[in-house]
């Protein structure tokens, strides 16, 4: 990654990030988990290439994906059971940061910004995910799903996370790949980018999400701090 330095004068003191298709590129494991899980109970595989833009929306969405069922239905908790398990007995498998965020990360500490995580994934999954990786130690926070009693979009866990990192709301920049993390950033009063690598389906419209600005790699967050109006940003 470039040299560029961030901005002296920058507002932005911490970078905060979704997990799922944001920090990790956690849809291989998921499709994997439901892949199993399909087979256990008697039906065949989904392409990966379906599964992809599903997996930020947990494992609700993922039943619904592979068996039209939902929460009410007879036979969804114990297929989401089996989702589960098979995820956590997977969880690193494939998993890896997105190409280029090991050098932001690595950027960002170097000049004195520190970062950390927002996700609605349930701690039981996002602390062994983030340990597997070595990056539970270095984050400055993570907020988890089940961290309070509130999730994205709601803004409490995006101010706990700011409190926790030492940073105001206004200090905070919140990267995330779904159209709650944009609004969930905005009602805590912090700047967004909708990460484009992430997992977007071909539904969503994230041109119109209302984010600073759209980034197509983890290198475009870190221009984004170093340009000038990064100080003015709204």
């Amino acid at each position: 990654m470039p040299s560029s330095d961030i901005r002296a004068d920058t507002r932005i003191r911490t970078v905060l990030f979704d997990l799922d298709g944001t920090l990790l590129d956690t849809a291989p494991d998921l499709a994997y988990a439901l892949n199993e899980t399909l087979r256990a109970f008697g039906q065949a595989p989904l392409p990966y290439e379906t599964i992809r833009p599903v997996v930020s929306h947990g494992g609700i969405a993922l039943i619904k994906l592979g068996f039209g069922l939902g929460p009410e239905d007879e036979g969804y908790q114990a297929r989401r059971e089996f989702l589960l398990d098979t995820y956590r007995n997977n969880i690193a498998r494939e998993t890896r940061p997105f190409a280029g965020m090991d050098e932001l990360l690595n950027t960002l500490e170097r000049q004195g910004l520190n970062w950390g995580v927002v996700t609605n994934k349930p701690a039981w999954l996002t602390e062994p995910l983030m340990k597997e990786l070595g990056l539970y130690e270095r984050a400055a926070v993570v907020v988890s799903g089940d961290t309070l009693n509130e999730r994205k979009p709601h803004p409490a866990p995006m101010l706990l996370a700011c409190e926790r990192a030492g940073s105001q709301a206004s200090e905070c920049l919140y990267v995330g790949d779904a159209k709650r993390d944009i609004e969930a950033g905005h009602n805590a009063g912090m700047a967004t980018l909708v990460a484009l690598f992430g997992y977007i389906g071909d539904e969503d419209d994230p041109h119109n999400w209302g984010a600073d600005a759209l980034v197509e790699t983890p290198k475009e967050i870190l221009d984004w701090l170093t340009r000038t109006d990064s100080a003015t940003s709204p």
